[in-house]
């Protein structure tokens, strides 16, 4: 508490109020309220003008009263009082010594001269927000049209100083009466507009500092010798019956309730959630009902008020909730000024600001018609409140947006106002985004989430993502993805690439453009907005695929892989099995990998795939896969092509095990036609020399009859899997890769492509049956080539004894001797004998292969004629063209029909 040596300023101007009028202190309210008022006035940029005036004009009082020394004492202290510059409203203490000076005896009267002094009003160019209060300038407003109009046009708005009330109006200014008191022409005074400016700066003080309203508090000061009348008639001893009032109690009460104050009469009631008359008034329905209508919009005041004091200090809320509540916070102090003119409406005074005592027109009625576009606007205000209740960021902007979609163009002019202010943070974290590649997102508001926990290698395709709840509706899933991929691509160049060019390219960019707030450009998204988006889009895309096509050869890796792991440079693969056949039949724990490495190596020198690139034949290596028991080199080969850097991008891990799938299944499908190559060749050989041996006659044939149904099925399997499967489907790869606008667009073609070969070559699970069955054909070809060369084995054998016996005996005929002896005719014919008793079994071993193979081609047909892709339905066509196995199987047969049926229909 304050000693009496360290009285306060205001308890210090309030005792110099009561000495100069000689009255209490509840007497001098009104004088000490705009006494207040001009201390702590601010002005225009013209305020050392204005003090310069009222100090010369002071210096010249001096020289009229011929107080010269006084006048050159006060020139002395204005100076050092100018040189010390804590006083920041010294044309306001000026003004009131200057007003203080003035001779009382030229008034009437001392108590009315000093009324009349203290019910002066500024001047014009005043305005009475504090110098410590300013508007804030984190956000472009641009709300010209709700400012406070300046003094020339609200001086020709009305003659009743209620002007004012346009500045809160939808449609311009409101209509007002010519004249508060019947039956005369009626100016608003100027203590009026001081007052009105004095309310207003108390209320911005209340916005600007989060603390209670105090307009209570001034209301209970300074306006108490105004309120005072007109207040209801208390109960008297012995009085009964309900308690009458006067409509301009009510009226008094209301201006209370606007401010969400209970008055004397009409207060909350709590149970209800609403405000009511007390009970014990008597009132007539009319005036009841105007009170409710009225009494609403205290209600719609605080439902918006309560929202606001409690997200105002809430951090978690973030940017885009507080702009929020700074365009809630903005709107209501439009609606406080409304408020501060209502009040300055209540007494009317004269000219010279003394008090008529004359009760305001200012009706119930009235305040229906001025409030009424004011009512519309809190309802709105109160409608966002409850739809943006849990909601924060993008999906706050959302839910604000949605108020946009009416047909009346004033609400929707509010509601985009509040729009502009709401996505303005979303405009400042989508521009650091799209030009400098930054993400500040504290709060998780901004549509563009970051996963700190991802490392550089997955940074393209698991760091950043799309938060599709923060997305505001006002932009659309194609305009986000752009936006994702455009920073994604300045911190995929900055992070993995280590380019910093987009820095500075989109830094020219940006600066080169023109500026525009949240709201022009979100009311603008087909053209302003979206060609920003495009703009940044095509150049920080097109820019990264040239820095991976030309420094990091992307098109030549891809190029690669189809050349070498899915086997597409045919001189190379074929060279490289004749090389690797003499180890990869060797079993699968005998094998060195240096040993395959350098067998690699020759083969590229000896193909057309010594003229690639270094870079890409630096890459490609061999590598054997894990060992089985009973695995030979052919089971564990593999070709490896080693990724790092930036094309790991595209080629990511569960690419390249994918490569390395379908490697093994083409690896294992060129087997099969190199080892059909090499029974061709020997069917080839050694038909002349078994000329001589008639009864294997049969067994060949049946060699040949099952080497051509093996030979027919993998040629149609390969030129299945190369021409309609790899080829096709790379050459769409390829077009899409030509033509792709992002990064992006690449990795999707290419998983596209990996994904159609793994489901066509029968890899996917849903293909599994098909691969078995196909596997099994496999291995009946590997089981004839084995039989093959065992049976050509043992009649090469008995092929090279016969001629060794015959030559023996020529041998023996030349030297004149016997050419053999019965014992060694016998012998031979025995021998002979056994070989032929040995040909049913080998047919019998034939047959047994022949019926296990069909019997599985069978089987794979019937699969494939039941497959949901259509490629592999007219695959079985050509397996089976002559119709072969449809007539062995009758479930080929129904399943053909079918199929066939199917077709018609389809």
């Amino acid at each position: 508490m304050a000693t009496p040596d360290q009285k306060s300023p205001n308890v210090l101007l309030q005792n110099l109020c009561c000495r100069i009028l000689g009255k209490g202190e509840a007497d001098v309210a009104q004088q000490f309220q705009y006494a207040v008022r001009v201390i702590g006035s601010n002005f225009a940029p013209t305020v050392e003008r204005d003090e310069f005036l009222v100090a010369e004009k002071i210096k010249k009082e001096f020289v009229r009263q011929r107080r010269d020394a006084d006048g050159a004492l006060f020139s002395e202290l204005h100076r050092k009082l100018q040189s010390q510059g804590v006083v920041k409203n010294r044309w306001s203490i000026l003004y009131l010594f200057l007003s203080l000076s003035e001779d009382p005896r030229k008034q009437p009267n001392k108590v009315s001269s000093y009324a009349a002094l203290f019910a002066q009003a500024l001047p014009r160019d005043a305005h009475s927000t504090p110098y410590y209060y300013a508007r804030p300038q984190s956000l472009q407003l641009n709300y010209q049209d709700r400012c406070v109009p300046s003094v020339h046009s609200s001086a020709n708005m009305g003659s009743s100083g209620i002007g004012s009330i346009g500045m809160y109006s939808l449609n311009g200014p409101t209509p007002t009466p010519q004249s508060f008191v019947p039956g005369q022409s009626y100016q608003a005074p100027a203590m009026g507009d001081a007052l009105r400016q004095q309310l207003g700066t108390r209320f911005a003080w209340t916005l600007a500092t989060g603390q209670q309203p105090t307009l209570q508090n001034a209301t209970s000061k300074g306006l108490s010798t105004t309120l005072s009348r007109g207040v209801p008639r208390t109960r008297r001893e012995g009085d009964t019956g309900p308690v009458e009032i006067t409509e301009s109690s009510l009226v008094r009460d209301i201006l209370y309730v606007f401010q969400g104050i209970d008055g004397k009469c009409v207060k909350m009631c709590n149970s209800e959630n609403c405000y009511k008359v007390d009970g014990k008034v008597a009132m007539s329905k009319s005036l009841k009902d105007a009170t409710g209508r009225l009494a609403e919009l205290g209600w719609l005041h605080n439902k918006v008020r309560k929202y606001t004091d409690q997200r105002s200090l809430d951090r978690a809320f973030g940017l885009v909730g507080q702009s929020f509540c700074a365009a809630l916070h903005q709107e209501l102090k439009e609606y406080y000024r409304l408020l501060s003119v209502l009040h300055s409406q209540l007494q009317v005074e004269d000219d010279q600001g003394v008090n008529l005592g004359l009760e305001t027109s200012l009706t119930l009625r009235r305040l229906l018609v001025w409030t009424y576009d004011p009512k519309i606007r809190l309802k709105t205000l109160a409608a966002l409140v409850d739809h943006c209740q849990g909601r924060k960021g993008g999906e706050l902007a959302s839910a604000v947006h949605a108020y946009t979609k009416t047909g009346d163009p004033y609400m929707r002019s509010l509601v985009q106002h509040i729009l502009g202010l709401v996505s303005h943070p979303i405009l400042n974290f989508l521009y650091r985004w799209i030009y400098d590649g930054e993400l500040e997102d504290t709060y998780h508001e901004f549509f563009v989430a970051s996963d700190p926990t991802v490392k550089t290698d997955r940074l393209w395709h698991d760091k950043y993502t799309l938060r599709k709840s923060m997305i505001p509706s006002f932009i659309t899933m194609d305009q986000s993805r752009k936006v994702l991929l455009i920073g994604k691509s300045i911190n995929f160049l900055h992070q993995v690439c280590h380019d910093q060019s987009p820095a500075k390219m989109m830094a020219v960019t940006k600066t080169a453009e023109s500026p525009k707030d949240a709201a022009d450009l979100f009311t603008d998204l087909e053209n302003a907005f979206q060609s920003k988006i495009d703009a940044a889009y095509f150049e920080t895309s097109k820019y990264l695929l040239d820095v991976l096509n030309k420094n990091y050869n992307l098109l030549e890796h891809l190029q690669a892989m189809r050349r070498y792991l899915l086997l597409g440079q045919g001189d190379f693969i074929r060279h490289l099995m004749d090389l690797l056949k003499p180890e990869l039949v060797r079993p699968a724990t005998t094998l060195y990998q240096h040993n395959l490495t350098g067998i690699l190596e020759t083969a590229v020198r000896a193909t057309n795939a010594q003229f690639d690139n270094p870079e890409i034949l630096k890459r490609l290596d061999v590598r054997l896969l894990e060992v089985s028991p009973g695995d030979t080199g052919w089971d564990v080969f593999s070709l490896d092509y080693h990724v790092d850097g930036p094309i790991a991008t595209v080629f990511t891990r569960e690419c390249m095990s994918h490569y390395l799938r379908v490697f093994n299944f083409l690896w294992r499908a060129k087997r099969m036609e190199y080892i059909l190559t090499d029974i061709w060749k020997g069917h080839m050989c050694n038909a002349k020399l078994l000329k001589s041996m008639p009864e294997l006659s049969g067994v060949l044939h049946q060699c040949h009859v099952l080497a051509s149904e093996m030979v027919h099925f993998i040629h149609q399997m390969q030129y299945y899997i190369t021409f309609e499967v790899l080829e096709c489907s790379w050459d769409e790869l390829w077009n899409k890769v030509l033509q792709a606008q992002d990064l992006d667009h690449i990795i999707a073609a290419h998983d596209t492509f990996l994904d159609t070969i793994i489901s066509r070559c029968l890899l996917d699970s849903d293909s599994r049956a098909l691969l078995n069955q196909l596997r099994a054909v496999f291995d009946q070809i590997i089981e004839f080539q084995n039989a093959q060369e065992t049976m050509y084995r043992a009649a090469l054998e008995e092929l090279q004894r016969r001629l060794q016996f015959e030559e023996r005996a020529k041998e023996r005929e030349l030297e004149g001797e016997w050419g053999v002896t019965a014992a060694e005719k016998e012998e031979e014919n025995k021998r002979v004998s056994e070989f032929q008793e040995s040909i049913p079994k080998m047919r019998s071993q034939l047959r047994i292969l022949t019926h296990f193979y069909q019997g599985i081609v069978q089987q794979f047909l019937v699969l494939l004629t039941t497959s949901t892709d259509e490629s592999l339905r007219f695959l079985s066509f050509r397996l089976d063209f002559n119709e072969h196995y449809k007539a062995r199987e009758p479930r080929l047969r129904m399943s053909l029909g079918t199929r066939g049926r199917r077709s018609l229909h389809v």
